[in-house]
């Protein structure tokens, strides 16, 4: 007997009035209908975005070196007293030190005193207390001072720059620039008989020099001002901070002081 093409087997199941396949295992298709397909999760809604910080504001342009050294001139020039050359350096906002100081650091001492000190900056302590020179190096010039007979009731201490350096780095030449009217103001109203300038900084900016201190200290300078009667004998000298780091120049450092000493019994 031939075998039955698929084609025939179909056509006869049609003629015999199948109409729907039926699987060898029983299928319950009312349990099926009543099954519901799984609801299909709603998508999920992006989650909303944080605002945008606002925009960070531009860093205040340095101000122009030249500009502000010309108002602190001014601002100096105007000052009668130190009370009020004391009050102009308070409300200065010419230099950018000032943003990052706690205080404005003006002086100590007495301020009738025939000796001036000047240094180069405050530092942190000097930044804390208001006071210039009462850290480690403010404790040495103690004991300095100490040596030949003074205290800081017989001088009067002040600093290039009245403003805390970040970090307690060196005054960059425009920071000097814009404090010098005030200092050279403030020694104009002293009117003290002698400099002592401690540190190269100091020694630079009040004596206009290039040398370095290892050149010009130890010996006297003649300082000069609009403002002053006459030139000022001054005496620059290691700053304390460097002795302290450098102990073989306090030999040297002491030299310096025996010198302001014989003219200081000169003078008495």
């Amino acid at each position: 007997m031939e075998p039955i093409s698929a084609e025939a087997l179909l056509r006869w199941y049609i003629e015999a009035g199948v109409d729907e396949a039926v699987d060898e295992a029983p299928l319950d298709r009312f349990a099926l209908s009543a099954t519901r397909p799984p609801a299909t999760p709603a998508p999920l809604s992006p989650a909303p975005r944080p605002p945008a910080p606002p925009p960070k504001a531009a860093p205040a342009a340095p101000p122009d070196t030249d500009q502000a050294a010309a108002t602190s001139a001014r601002l100096a020039t105007e000052c009668r007293t130190l009370d009020e050359l004391r009050a102009a350096l308070t409300a200065f906002e010419g230099c950018a030190l000032k943003q990052s100081a706690n205080t404005t650091v003006f002086a100590d001492g007495n301020p009738a005193a025939k000796v001036m000190l000047i240094g180069e900056a405050p530092g942190a302590e000097e930044d804390k207390h208001g006071l210039p020179f009462v850290g480690a190096s403010g404790q040495l010039l103690d004991r300095m001072l100490a040596s030949i007979g003074l205290d800081r009731g017989s001088v009067y201490i002040t600093n290039v720059v009245n403003w805390r350096p970040p970090g307690n780095r060196k005054p960059t030449p425009a920071e000097v620039a814009i404090c010098l009217p005030f200092v050279e103001r403030h020694v104009e109203l002293v009117d003290p008989e002698f400099l002592v300038l401690l540190g190269g900084a100091a020694a630079s900016a009040m004596l206009a020099s290039t040398e370095s201190i290892t050149r010009i200290r130890g010996r006297w300078h003649a300082y000069s001002s609009p403002g002053l009667p006459r030139p000022v004998a001054a005496l620059a000298t290691y700053h304390p901070a460097y002795l302290l780091r450098t102990p073989s120049a306090k030999r040297e450092a002491w030299r310096d002081l025996l010198t302001l000493r014989k003219r200081l019994l000169a003078q008495s």
